[in-house]
């Protein structure tokens, strides 16, 4: 965050003008310079490589920016893979993700501050006249509030900020007339319609033409909204408000934050995910720092840096501390139940919450946002990247990563206020895993699975709005900056509001004097101006001693989160039972599940299963402890499936002009070649074979010979397809999906199964292109005629030298695959076994199933017979900590699964950590038996 002394105050004054926070950064910027004086020795950067590391981030965006206007403006978003703009409704559906779409030049929107940050002002005043000429906000779509909100509206706003900056700076932008921000105004009352509710808590989706109750609308039926999706708004509301005088948007705004305070449970002073916007009620009651919540406490605190409203300060500093007593376990920070605190929610972390690090900065609260962020790097340099989610023993959990910018920013703002050169390392490595991981020719490309290294057709808006802006003022000097950044604070999505607004057209309201406040220690509000504390002792290496235990805590450690209940214990009552615990020929545990609801059957294969009826347990409370176990066993058994199952291959284009910088997600294949234990992979060029079926014998066997056949799936088995290209000479296999359209962004990948028979003679390796990706390289065929690929269990680093090699030279030795045979793989149940007939549909045996609300009534849960000490998939290794078998990756999940009573749980070894699992609709499902059974 940028920010200066406030207006007006004077040094050794207190009061609400003068009690802000940006105070704070600027004794932090005091502090961190004579930290690099007192320690000219302590590993600084130099000056030149500062200046070297933001050029070479200045290149980047240039690279970003440039193929995003050559290639898709002006549609919302690039598809840096295809080369071509995403324009909604003319690719595959992706779901809430392409709410943020709205046929409005997203990417152009979001990126204006961003340009006059990197010193750009000339591609500034381009841009700006191109949204002001080209951009219709009256389209009949539908769109999200908070997305639009914080990308274009907060775009429309910072670009509004800096260009009337420049123009009284008086060399460029002097033509400007305020035309962004009547496109702000504009598009301020579009987006009011949605807070037409009884709470004021807004809709989640509102159609730009026709609003939300319109009969051609085609929303308004939502019931449900996430807490930072209606908490998100006062920034650029209020701003919004100011800049034109208007002051009814920053009211919508002020109602919506009122009311979701008046409904936080009172006990805990935490708030949940997902909240009725009719009733105020709690849909989602689990509360973190992280997805659905996280910019709600964000906009709190920057609030009352904005508007000078010390109830903004006081709500924050109240759910603040109680964030520090429940959900922060450091370096962790754990999602708890919001009637439960003492309860953890999740055994899993999203990467939203790389932002807390930051705003902790900004709080005053420096060692805990120390803490998370080593822990955090660490996980970043395991992975190259920060997984969507990952456990307590840092496992991945959802192998994605969208390039998002949470924790350069959280580096950024440690830097400023620390002075450490460390964090400026951190920076570097951040640039360097861009570029050698997710650069591709037009742009850089979403990691589809940080194990791999496969991408993902994919560049959001919010990577040139906030990443590149982070990374540049991290190595920048004041003097390289056109402007005082500190005269600004940053939303959201790091767009640049004038803190002068403060003073501006401020909007006349009573502070609430009804709502009662938690009677907290005085140490929530001491942070005054001038402040009150020693921010850091004299002492260089401050930041340092507290990084340093926590540098092998991902390598060479798998921490368990134990929760306050656990560690509290003593002479007090027994903590609920466990699913990891339950043994089901323990009496006690069958005396503790009945007393939870929980029925416990006997099925005649032998299996068990369970089933939960909340009326039947013997109190509210006993029910909740039974609805909180039957989630646990949900993800536990959710998770041994997933072990089961071997993980993602690459198919990583690796000749010229890509240079292993296009990475596809390939489906594994049952037989033939294991790639993970083959690291070096099969390299070779590609070869379309003749059938392209692959179903007989091979026409063109000496087009095929020493090469990787390309060929179509269908009207045979996979097996089949396999022996007839090795028969041929192929040294590995690519099948394509014959489904038009179909991608790995949208199918879930699965497994090539045999045909039944022994698969041992199968010796070269296969893999599964859905139609998307198989087009790539089809496409490239065409274009470049010889192309090389290499079949790997992950991507493998580039090689730099291959850059400039003749890529003839290589071809007689890159085509010879490793020579060791590994034996085929065991047919597992998940695994597609049988090609689809003609006009038909393949048939996935054992496909999860999401968890139904009609089920509510009785959720029921079996469990597998296995060996409790069984390994993990070998493929996994790799990439695994020793502590851990291996990872999970998001799937649907079965209210059933199968077990018998010597299961996994049945060993207390196992730790709870172990237990993942993506349960979304899970705990919609049982949220719904909740309401409905107590």
């Amino acid at each position: 965050m940028a920010l200066s002394a406030a207006p007006g105050c004077r040094a050794g004054e207190r009061g609400p003008r003068c009690r802000r926070p940006w105070k704070l950064l600027a004794l932090g910027l005091l502090s961190a310079s004579s930290v690099l004086a007192a320690a000219p020795g302590a590993g600084a950067m130099s000056r030149e490589e500062k200046r070297r590391l933001g050029n070479q981030v200045l290149e980047m965006f240039d690279h970003a920016y440039s193929n995003y206007m050559e290639h898709a403006y002006p549609a919302d978003e690039l598809m840096p893979l295809t080369c071509r703009g995403r324009v909604r409704g003319q690719e595959p559906s992706r779901g809430d993700v392409d709410d943020a779409l709205g046929k409005f030049s997203l990417t152009l929107i979001d990126t204006l501050d961003t340009l006059v940050v990197l010193n750009k002002t000339k591609e500034f005043e381009e841009a700006v006249k191109k949204v002001i000429k080209d951009v219709n906000l009256d389209n009949d779509i539908v769109v999200s509030v908070f997305e639009t909100n914080i990308r274009v509206l907060g775009g429309l706003l910072g670009g509004h900020s800096v260009a009337i900056m420049l123009k009284e700076k008086g060399e460029y932008m002097q033509w400007y007339n305020g035309e962004l921000l009547h496109m702000a105004k504009e598009l301020g009352y579009k987006l009011l319609p949605a807070f037409n509710t009884t709470s004021g808590l807004p809709y989640p989706r509102v159609n730009l033409k026709f609003g939300v109750r319109h009969p051609e609308a085609r929303t308004g039926t939502e019931t449900d909204t996430c807490t930072a999706c209606a908490g998100t708004l006062i920034l650029e509301f209020a701003a919004l408000s100011r800049f034109t005088g208007t002051s009814i948007f920053e009211e919508y705004a002020r109602k919506a934050l009122d009311f979701i305070w008046e409904k936080r449970q009172r006990s805990s002073n935490l708030v949940g995910v997902t909240i009725n916007i009719h009733t105020g009620d709690w849909v989602r009651k689990d509360s973190g720092v992280g997805a659905g919540i996280d910019s709600y406490y964000e906009y709190l605190l920057k609030a009352y840096v904005l508007l000078g409203d010390d109830s903004f300060l006081e709500r924050f500093n109240t759910h603040y501390d109680a964030i520090m007593r429940y959900i922060s376990q450091p370096p962790l920070l754990l999602d708890v139940h919001i009637h439960k605190p003492m309860l953890n929610a999740r055994t899993w972390m999203d990467s939203l919450l790389a932002f807390f690090p930051g705003l902790q900065v900004l709080k005053g609260d420096i060692r805990p946002a120390i803490e998370t962020h080593e822990m955090l790097y660490q996980v970043i340099k395991k992975h190259n990247f920060l997984p969507e989610a990952f456990t307590t023993d840092f496992r991945v959990h959802w192998a994605q990563h969208p390039l998002r910018p949470e924790f350069a920013e959280s580096t950024y703002f440690l830097y400023k206020a620390t002075g450490d050169p460390y964090y400026l390392e951190v920076g570097k490595t951040l640039i360097e895993n861009l570029n050698k991981y997710a650069r591709v020719p037009c742009g850089f490309a979403a990691m589809k699975d940080v194990r791999t290294g496969s991408h993902e057709d994919r560049m959001d808006s919010f990577f040139l709005a906030e990443m590149f802006k982070y990374l540049y003022l991290l190595f920048a000097d004041k003097e390289d900056m056109i402007f005082d950044i500190e005269d600004y604070i940053f939303t959201t999505e790091a767009h640049l509001l004038p803190l002068w607004l403060s003073t501006t057209n401020q909007t006349i309201s009573k502070k609430n004097t009804s709502t009662e406040y938690t009677e907290l220690d005085d140490s929530n509000f001491d942070w005054t101006c001038p402040n009150t504390q020693i921010l850091f002792p004299n002492d260089p290496m401050f930041a340092q001693s507290i990084r340093e235990p926590l540098k092998n805590v991902v390598d060479k450690s798998c921490p368990r989160g134990i929760s306050r209940v656990e560690e509290s214990l003593g002479s007090g009552p027994k903590p609920p039972l466990r699913a990891r615990d339950f043994m089901a020929s323990n009496p006690e545990h069958l005396e503790i599940l009945k007393k939870m609801g929980v029925s416990l059957i006997h099925l005649k294969d032998g299996r068990v299963q369970l089933v939960q009826h909340a009326v039947q347990a013997a109190s509210s409370l006993d029910a909740e402890d039974g609805l909180r176990f039957m989630q646990e066993m949900i993800e536990l058994s959710s998770q041994q499936q997933k072990e089961q199952q071997l993980p993602p291959r690459a198919v990583q284009i690796v000749s010229h002009p890509f240079f292993g910088r296009v990475v596809l997600t390939a489906g594994p294949a049952q037989f033939g070649m294991d790639l993970s234990k083959h690291k070096a992979g099969t390299r070779g060029f590609v070869a379309t074979i003749k059938p392209y079926n692959g179903c007989s014998e091979i026409t063109n066997p000496e087009a095929v010979k020493e090469k990787i056949a390309l060929m179509q799936r269908g009207q045979c088995m996979f097996a089949e397809k396999a022996r007839n290209i090795q028969k041929a000479g192929a040294i590995g296999g690519i099948v394509i999906d014959d489904n038009e359209g179909s991608s790995s962004d949208t199918a879930p990948l699965f497994q090539m199964a045999g045909d039944g028979k022994n698969t041992d003679d199968i010796t070269i390796p296969m893999l599964f292109l859905f139609n998307k990706e198989g087009n790539i390289i089809l496409d490239a065929i065409r274009e470049y005629e010889a192309v090389e690929v290499l079949l790997s269990d992950k991507a493998k680093d580039r090689d730099l030298e291959m850059e400039n090699m003749d890529q003839k030279s290589s071809e007689n030795d890159s085509h010879k695959p490793n020579s060791e045979e590994a034996p085929s793989e065991s047919q597992d149940a998940g695994a597609v076994s049988e090609e689809p007939e003609e006009g038909g549909e393949s048939s996935a045996v054992g496909d999860s199933a999401p968890l139904s609300p009609a089920s509510a009534a009785s959720a029921s849960v079996s469990m597998a017979d296995q060996d409790p000490h069984a390994s993990g998939p070998a493929e996994t290794s790799a990439v695994e900590p020793a502590c851990t078998p291996g990872d999970s990756q998001p799937q649907e999940q079965n209210t059933q699964t199968e077990a018998s009573s010597k299961a996994h749980w049945d060993s207390k070894v196992q730790p709870m950590e172990s237990i993942l699992a993506d349960w979304n609709e899970d705990i919609e499902a049982f949220e719904m038996m909740e309401k409905d059974e107590l």
